[in-house]
């Protein structure tokens, strides 16, 4: 059966009393609560992608990045980095999104629908972000991949924080050196750290 917006008119009940007039403001009453309602899921929906997003992104590049370098220095070994990126992209994946999840759950101020998006984004931006650097290990030799996979990683971490900053209206240099800073200090820190147990335990 098709419905058009007219019919609205018919289906609702007439108050006692009232006449055609009536019936139309309650209609325009039952349109506006209708496009009230779906604004507030689009918000929604809009807040738990950003979230997951923004976390499931950052945590990914960061941590992945700081995990390959830093298995690289320590064991030269391909077949370490590839089981290190895969173990991080399950494990870590699940953690950071039950984090989000009692994050959500602890401000008392979202559903129960918008807290499992953003634990369900969160863990899907992690788990693809970390899985996509598996890529050039596989194809190419290791010091190459590793050369790649920093610079892809910091480059997709520049835009993202440039964007970031655009839609909260904040300086966007200030915002992509800084998240480059940190991404480039756990980057050698994780590198020495291989270092120093590839020769203490090697």
């Amino acid at each position: 059966m098709e419905f058009q917006a007219g019919n609205l008119f018919e289906i609702l009940p007439l108050p006692r009393g009232g006449g055609e007039g009536e019936r139309k403001r309650l209609c325009g009453k039952q349109i506006n609560l209708s496009t009230q309602n779906f604004k507030k899921s689009k918000l929604m929906i809009k807040h738990s992608l950003k979230i997951g997003l923004s976390f499931g992104l950052n945590s990914g590049i960061i941590t992945t990045l700081g995990l390959i370098v830093g298995l690289d220095s320590g064991t030269h070994s391909k077949p370490v980095v590839i089981g290190g990126i895969l173990t991080l992209a399950v494990a870590d994946a699940f953690s950071d999104a039950l984090g989000i999840h009692i994050s959500e759950e602890s401000e008392n101020k979202h559903t129960e629908k918008e807290i499992w998006e953003s634990t369900i984004f969160t863990f899907l931006a992690k788990f693809i972000f970390t899985l996509i650097f598996i890529i050039p290990v596989l194809l190419f030799s290791l010091e190459k991949a590793i050369t790649v996979s920093v610079a892809w990683g910091l480059a997709v971490l520049a835009i993202f924080s440039f964007l970031m900053a655009r839609e909260q209206k904040t300086n966007p240099y200030k915002v992509v050196i800084e998240h480059l800073f940190i991404a480039l200090i756990v980057i050698a820190i994780t590198h020495y750290v291989g270092d120093w147990v590839r020769i203490k335990c090697g």
